[in-house]
């Protein structure tokens, strides 16, 4: 194939169509190297099903999967993202290309650096040796060497060809945030906490110098083209000039007004430019230390800044979302680059300087054409924030470092979004369905709610009026209205049969964390971190009354199954009982020591229970206020608590990854289940169905009392990390975009075969199964277990 698509058509006398097939081919193999890698019979379900429609590889040899019926949707044609490579165990800080754009080098908070081949997504070695985090990794001029920043206090240099170490500079006292080599290769430069700019030799490893004046932390440092200065930013609010051979002074700039986060010289050495926290951009002479012009426009700390290839435009990366273009000649605005909905982190020019590209904190990394102005292209795929951004030399791939833990590799030429799965533009928070499972609707960061026909797969409306993040939202128990609560301090009300709004339910002075409808939907109750729960009459939406009395953020409600209580519980370490037809008091219960998060009443309303970070669920008769009990065996935070339908069991869930069953009567432990990962939600169907968010666990149904020994069946249907679980057998592989979101609380619902799963990305997918065909299809062992929960008797 590489000789096919390196070699000219005429050349080889081959046709178009084989050279369109070789690219495509290539892609295919590129963008499904992990599963080819960790499950090769999957690339016939799989790497097939989630590639773009319009591949020639999908056409050619995709047949239809006979135990999917309704297949998940997929972008239309191949999008600019090319690689994904993950290895990284933590949040990934800094991204570099080797001179020869061969290498890719990623720095990450898991300690370690990494070396990938460009071509192949191939490590090429694990640079092990720092003890926290990596801040910043930058190849010598000659691509030998590579060197790395770490918050341990230490610089390490590499051989980048055989990933050994070839030296350790550990002079600085604190951590080290930027690293620069010298035009020759001879020096490095780093910049730390410690208030210092440190030169070291790279053919030694020893020091060469120690420059002192910053009354600060030190948060960039950058050479001169011609290697003769060194110019540092610090948090004393100055750029310093350093003379690299002596480490003296060779001036102050100074003149901003608060931290200096970024420094960079023009192509010809003639200009400084720094970037501040005090929202300008200011340009430098450094041979004279004079002040050549202030950059206004950003409305928020400026975080990053760049010279174009041949020194006409500057490029700014700002807090307020905002990349900015300035002209070096007028010293005015050249244009002003919208788009992202976060903090933009990095920017970067393409070697040509046609391109800018900027990584942001709303995960995507975006191309900016920059004779224009206009966006060419949303490289969308990172589920957290891109810090690091930067074209290989040729300009034919970029890359970008996340928070997600993954380096990128785009091909910006191709330009484009993916945009078939486009709905959400921010991370999936929760995905429920509706109480006659007709819809779904997913809550999301970018502040709206959608519906979603979970049958189609089709969107039903999206929910818009919210000025902040969507926090919760319940279906009425008619399934005709929905709330949604949010930190903008409101309650929102729609209607799901036209989508459009039917209310907006204004007074909490914080952020609404959580809202529910009476069993009767004749009120509605929200709670919020201004302390308080307020009640609504969801027909008028006017206020029924104010709850007042916890003393710190209110974090769930639940109103009692006759209607006639409503519990609260909150920061304040209490649960509180109120009368809604009064607005009174009826109670406030003591005894956690830690804030309460989750709070349900039991089916016949005679037994409350209560879940608090102290690790514990209590017990609590709702009508005298007196504890019935307390449930301990959690070694972490308890989530969610939800009593079974008759009321003699209790199911908690907590951080320690683990689902617990309780005899309510013994109080004792019945069941100790291990989820294999967090879950932060979960609710009985029947007396044997417990929906743990990750799909239905089968309990076998024994008979009580507590002396019962119960097994816990695999769930039908789930995901676990990157599979789809059916049966305790692994069925398809989730490609990285379109794994669930893992900060969600419920980051996908499972509702007989269907399967709904929100993204990081703000995409939602729906696929439906085949139970008959999945049984026909997977053969079941008797010893096969399930690879996510595993039930453990306590008994």
């Amino acid at each position: 194939m590489k000789e096919v698509m390196l070699n000219e058509q005429g050349k080889l006398g081959v046709c178009q169509r084989l050279l369109e097939f070789a690219y495509d081919a290539r892609r295919f193999i590129l963008h499904n190297r992990s599963i080819i890698e960790i499950a090769p019979l999957q690339v016939y379900s799989s790497a097939l099903l989630f590639t773009p429609k319009t591949s020639i590889v999908r056409k050619q040899y995709l047949k239809r999967i006979p135990w999917i019926l309704m297949e998940p949707k997929v972008v239309q044609k191949w999008s600019p993202l090319i690689q994904t490579l993950e290895g990284h165990s933590d949040e990934v800080r800094a991204v570099v290309f080797s001179p020869d754009g061969k290498l890719v080098a990623s720095a990450s908070d898991d300690r370690t650096v990494r070396i990938w081949d460009t071509a192949t997504a191939e490590s090429r070695g694990v640079l092990e040796g720092h003890l926290d985090r990596v801040n910043a990794v930058v190849f010598s001029p000659d691509g030998k060497l590579l060197a790395s920043a770490s918050s341990d206090g230490t610089v390490r240099l590499w051989d980048s060809a055989t990933a050994e170490p070839c030296g350790v500079l550990k002079r600085h006292s604190d951590r080290v945030w930027a690293l620069a080599f010298s035009p020759d290769g001879k020096l490095v430069a780093s910049a730390s906490d410690d208030k210092t700019v440190r030169i070291w030799d790279t053919a030694t490893a020893g020091s060469r110098g120690v420059l002192e004046g910053h009354s600060d932390e030190v948060n960039a440092v950058a050479f001169s083209p011609d290697g003769k200065l060194v110019a540092s930013a610090s948090r004393d609010w100055t750029v310093r000039l350093w003379d690299p051979a002596t480490g003296a002074s060779c001036g102050v700039l100074a003149g901003h007004s608060y931290c200096v986060n970024a420094v960079a010289f023009s192509p010809d050495g003639k200009l400084v430019a720094s970037a501040s926290a005090d929202t300008t951009v200011r340009l430098w002479d450094p041979a004279t230390g004079g002040s050549c012009g202030v950059f206004e426009g950003h409305s928020d700390p400026v975080l990053a800044v760049m010279f174009s290839p041949d020194g006409k435009l500057v490029a700014s990366a700002s807090d307020d979302k905002i990349v900015r273009l300035w002209s070096t000649a007028t010293r005015g605005s050249w244009g002003t680059l919208e788009g992202h909905f976060d903090c933009v982190w990095a920017v970067v020019f393409s070697p040509d300087g046609k391109l800018v590209a900027s990584a942001s904190a709303d995960h995507t990394v975006r191309l900016w054409d920059t004779a224009t102005g206009e966006s060419c292209g949303v490289l969308e795929g990172h589920s957290s924030w891109v810090r690091a951004v930067v074209f290989s030399p040729d300009g034919k791939l970029l890359a970008s470092a996340s928070g997600d833990r993954t380096v990128r590799l785009w091909h910006p030429a191709t330009g484009g979004t993916c945009g078939a799965l486009q709905g959400h533009s921010a991370w999936v928070g929760t995905v429920v369905f509706s109480p006659d499972a007709k819809l779904v609707a997913s809550t999301s960061l970018d502040k709206t709610v959608r519906l979603r026909d979970p049958e189609r797969g089709e969107p039903c409306g999206v929910l818009e009026g919210h000025s902040s993040w969507v926090n919760a939202v319940v279906f009425s128990p008619g399934g005709n209205l929905v709330a949604s609560a949010s930190d903008d301090g409101t309650v929102r009300l729609w209607d799901t049969a036209t989508a459009r709004s039917c209310g907006v339910l204004e007074g909490h002075s914080n952020a609404v964390n959580a809202v529910v409808f009476s069993p009767d939907a004749k009120l509605v109750a929200s709670a919020s971190n201004d302390k308080t729960v307020r009640l609504w009459d969801p027909a008028t939406g006017g206020s029924c009354g104010v709850l007042e009395g916890h003393s710190d953020w209110v974090h769930a409600v639940v109103f009692s199954p006759d209607g006639k209580l409503v519990a609260s519980v909150s920061d304040d370490k209490t649960v509180r009982l109120w009368d809604p037809a009064t607005g009174g008091s009826c109670g406030v219960l003591e005894g956690h020591s830690g804030w309460v998060k989750a709070v349900v009443f039991s089916p016949d309303g005679n037994l409350l229970a209560s879940a608090s970070d102290d690790r514990t669920v209590r017990l609590w008769d709702p009508a005298t206020g007196e504890s019935c009990g307390v449930l301990k065996g959690h070694s972490d935070w308890v989530c969610a608590v939800v009593f079974s339908p008759d009321g003699q069991l209790v199911a908690t869930v907590s951080d320690d990854k683990t689902v617990r069953l309780w005899d309510v009567i013994q109080k004792t432990i019945i069941e100790e289940i291990h989820t294999g990962g967090q879950i932060k939600d979960l609710a009985f169907s029947v007396v044997t169905n417990l929906d743990v968010g990750q799909g239905m666990l089968t309990l076998t149904p024994h008979p009580y009392p507590s002396n019962a020994t119960w097994e816990v069946l695999t769930p039908p249907l789930h995901v676990t990390g990157e599979w789809v679980i059916w049966n305790r057998k692994k069925v398809l592989f989730l490609p990285w975009d379109y794994r669930p979101c893992p900060e969600a609380s419920r980051p996908y619902a499972v509702n007989d075969n269907i399967l709904v799963i929100g993204h990081q990305s703000g995409h939602v997918t729906f696929m439906r199964f085949d139970s008959t065909a999945l049984a026909l299809h997977f053969s079941l062992s008797p010893t096969q277990h399930s690879p996510v929960v595993q039930g453990k008797n306590c008994c």
